[in-house]
């Protein structure tokens, strides 16, 4: 990550728009091509000759090294690469039992050389390349040893690689008592969590995401027939090869059996070494629906009715053709479970979890008709059908198309709801709604001008004159809020939150 100081830009000033004292702090958060991972490189597995593959030749050239020159080679690899990542040794040896099928039964190779052929099927992804924006903010699990006044936050980033492919990052730091924010500067390294699938599945969930994805047919219900109401993978690939055997000839069941298995790999857990740091960890798109990416987590600090806390966050899985709203839980930001969102409000971007069940269901915004907001309710987390229209576009700034800006805060005078509005020359800015405290689904103040806007440092990027944001908190009096600009980089605001509160509340009265 870069931190830019930029002098130029006004450390306090109320915005032009209105009276809401809005401070610009000297925080710039900038994508940093030098943070990369060492991740599995195939190469294509077209043959070149009959029944050889790519990875095949690569694999008979590297053996035919002579073992006299393995070891120099070695070193140099390690040299110019292991300072650039944790435990490097360990990921050539995990790459190279990738694909040590390659090599011929019986073989025995040196520890160099296998450590070597390691190196030739790894390449280093740059996983802020192009762009790190569009951050979320929460309280972190952990607020012991901090001087009084001080409080421990994590933030999420959607950092943008090769390809344009999103995954998700964190940055650790601290509010201090007297409302400044302190990022702690992350390492030099990052590290990629270990996949696993669930320790079990849910039949019923299961069978209503294969009803939404058009796949629950005669086959798929035989296949769930035979499994118990909480089911393993190796209980469902039992299951499945028995189709397989006793079932109709292939070509009918081929498209079947794909989509079984694509949900069920879209369900899955992502583990990260205990001893690595916050800012090292990222969520990497593993899911067959995030082939694109993981886009714009919204995480939120949830409180459940018994006082345990949760973190949740609704993402954007895509797959360069659809989308596929998901869900992350976490308690600890170390092991995270992956998993669907179901039902028929739960079907487009920018989906937002409050933080507390209100009268014992969840509640969350959405957005299914891609232009207005909408406000879902639940007994489960995972299913999302019933939704009631809660505001259409009704500004100059927002008429093309409203969007939430992260889950609700909760204030004495309402749920606080950031938003973005899309307007003429297809700015995004920032706004606000207030809704009822006890009656979410009433709006009872809204801002008559945007909260913020792009000036003239956050115009210029990828995609110009956008502000966005995930999500940010309260902390005393003030709204901290880090948002990406023009999907570019990171800025941090504070908002006098008293002065935000009192213009929504006018405009309730």
């Amino acid at each position: 990550m870069k931190v830019s100081s930029t002098p130029k830009r006004a450390k306090k000033r109320a915005t032009e728009l209105s009276s809401i004292t809005i401070t610009r702090t000297r925080h710039r958060l900038l994508p940093d091509a030098r943070r990369v991972l060492a991740k599995p490189y195939l190469p294509g597995e077209e043959l070149i000759l009959p029944g050889v593959s790519r990875a095949g030749l690569l694999m008979e050239r590297i053996l035919a090294i002579p073992e006299a020159a393995v070891g120099a080679l070695l070193a140099t690899i390690l040299r110019d690469f292991a300072p650039r990542h944790r435990a490097f040794e360990k990921i050539l040896e995990r790459h190279f039992e990738m694909v040590a099928h390659n090599i011929a039964l019986g073989a025995v190779l040196s520890a160099e050389r296998r450590l070597l052929i390691g190196a030739y099927f790894t390449h280093e992804y740059s996983v802020e390349a192009a762009a790190l924006f569009n951050p979320s903010l929460v309280l972190a699990p952990n607020q012991e040893h901090l001087a009084k006044g001080q409080r421990r936050v994590v933030m999420s980033l959607r950092a943008v690689g090769e390809g344009h492919l999103s995954s998700i990052e964190f940055r650790s730091g601290v509010l201090e008592a007297g409302r400044e924010l302190r990022l702690d500067t992350p390492g030099p390294h990052l590290v990629e969590g270990r996949r696993t699938p669930p320790s079990h599945y849910y039949k019923y969930r299961f069978s209503v995401k294969l009803r939404e994805f058009g796949a629950e047919n005669e086959l798929s219900l035989a296949v769930l027939a035979r499994l118990p109401e909480c089911f393993t993978l190796i209980e469902l690939e039992a299951s499945l090869a028995a189709l397989e055997e006793h079932g109709p000839p292939p070509a009918i069941w081929f498209e079947t059996r794909k989509m079984i298995r694509v949900l069920a790999a879209s369900n899955y857990v992502t583990e990260f070494p205990v001893d690595s740091e916050l800012a090292e960890r990222v969520i990497f798109p593993a899911g067959p629906n995030e082939t694109r990416g993981m886009e714009d987590a919204r995480f939120v600090r949830f409180t459940h009715d018994d006082g345990t806390v949760k973190y949740y966050a609704t993402y954007t899985a895509y797959d360069g053709f659809s989308i596929l709203p998901q869900l992350i839980e976490t308690t600890d930001f170390v092991r995270f479970a992956i998993s669907t969102l179901n039902g028929a409000a739960a079907q487009n971007k920018g989906m937002a979890l409050f933080p507390r069940q209100i009268d014992g269901r969840y509640v969350m915004l959405s957005r299914k008709d891609r232009e207005n907001l909408y406000l879902a309710t639940s007994t489960d987390v995972h299913f999302w059908e019933d939704a009631v229209e809660l505001h259409k576009p009704s500004k100059p700034w927002e008429l093309l198309q409203l969007g939430n800006c992260g889950s609700p805060l909760e204030t004495d005078a309402g749920w606080l709801v950031l938003t973005h509005g899309v307007g003429p020359m297809r700015r995004y800015t920032i706004g606000a709604l207030l809704l009822d405290l006890n009656d979410p689904s009433r709006v009872i103040g809204q801002l008559s001008h945007p909260l913020m806007e792009p000036d003239a440092s956050e115009r210029e990027g990828y995609v110009p004159n956008v502000l966005y944001t995930c999500g940010g908190l309260i902390n005393g009096d003030q709204l901290v809020l880090p948002y990406g600009f023009s999907d570019a980089g990171i800025d941090i605001a504070l908002i006098s939150l008293p002065e935000l509160l009192a213009q929504l509340s006018a405009a309730a009265s």
